[in-house]
């Protein structure tokens, strides 16, 4: 059941917002992240970049596309850590935001609220092919979304699914090719009515 989240009272004239890029492994969100985050220091604007500390794929420090281009980036342990350190820039980034705790949804309505402009990448379905949360609900309050498409891995049409390749029933297991192949929905519900 989603309850509706405390954001507060505006503490500045500004209007802010959420963005949330989505999709599948493979599919250019933390590029598309990286890219508006970009543009926004070319502005001459304040920004700060999070990810959860758990992800250290590429980078303990940085956030990191698949094709390695990079941003300097704050690792933190929860949600709330990111409202803590937030309050003095006029752009907030968080990548893997599905590895966040729930409060994240609170989090980045509670800096929209300040003014902020909110930009947010994750996985919008796990390797189920089921809505990941928080993603989902963090989805709901945002005001723009741009889902992100990769190509299947075995036919070469779009693709939104992420298929895991190992036993593993854990929702959380970090892996990049190794472990995962970008689907599209034949293939992803052919592979998994076959492995069942």
């Amino acid at each position: 059941m989603f309850v509706e989240p405390n954001i507060g009272t505006p503490t500045t004239g500004k209007a802010g917002w959420i963005e949330v890029i989505c999709g599948s492994m493979f599919s250019g969100k933390t590029e598309e992240l990286i890219r508006r985050l970009n543009r926004a220091l070319i502005a001459q604007q304040k920004v700060e970049i999070y990810k959860p500390r758990v992800d250290k794929r590429y980078s303990k420090e940085k956030v990191v596309s698949h094709n390695q281009n990079a941003i300097e980036s704050i690792p933190v342990n929860f949600a709330n850590d990111i409202l803590l350190r937030a309050g003095h820039c006029d752009v907030v980034g968080v990548d893997e935001a599905q590895f966040f705790d729930p409060e994240i949804i609170h989090v980045c309505n509670q800096l929209a609220i300040q003014g902020k402009r909110v930009i947010v990448a994750g996985l919008d379905m796990d390797f189920m092919g089921v809505p990941f949360e928080p993603m989902d609900k963090l989805m709901a309050t945002a005001e723009y979304i741009t889902k992100v498409h990769a190509i299947c891995m075995d036919c070469g049409n779009i693709a939104s699914y992420s298929y895991r390749r190992t036993k593993s029933k854990k929702t959380v297991v970090l892996g990049e090719k190794d472990i995962y192949e970008a689907l599209c929905r034949k293939c992803f519900y052919e592979k998994m009515h076959r492995n069942k």
